[in-house]
C-alpha cells in the first residue's frame, strides 16, 4: 500500500470513527472530525499532512501525492 491510499484509508476511517463518536458518545467528538476535515483542506493547499510524516518514518513507501 502506497503512503497516498494510506491516507485516504486512515482520514476515512478517523472521519467514520468521529462519527460514531459524535452519535453514541459525545455530541464534543464533532469537534474531531472538523479536526480531520480541516487538515485535509490544508494539507490540499500545502501538500504537508502531518499523519503523512509519521506514516513515512514508520516505512509506508510514498506515492505521488505526498
Amino acid at each position: 500500500m502506497t503512503l497516498d491510499r494510506a491516507m485516504f484509508a486512515f482520514a476515512g476511517t478517523m472521519v467514520l470513527v468521529s462519527v460514531v463518536l459524535t452519535v453514541w458518545v459525545s455530541p464534543h467528538f464533532v469537534w474531531l472530525t472538523v479536526f480531520v476535515g480541516a487538515n485535509l483542506l490544508q494539507s490540499a493547499f500545502t501538500g504537508f499532512c502531518p499523519s503523512a510524516w509519521v506514516m513515512k518514518r514508520l516505512g509506508v513507501r510514498p506515492g505521488p501525492a505526498f
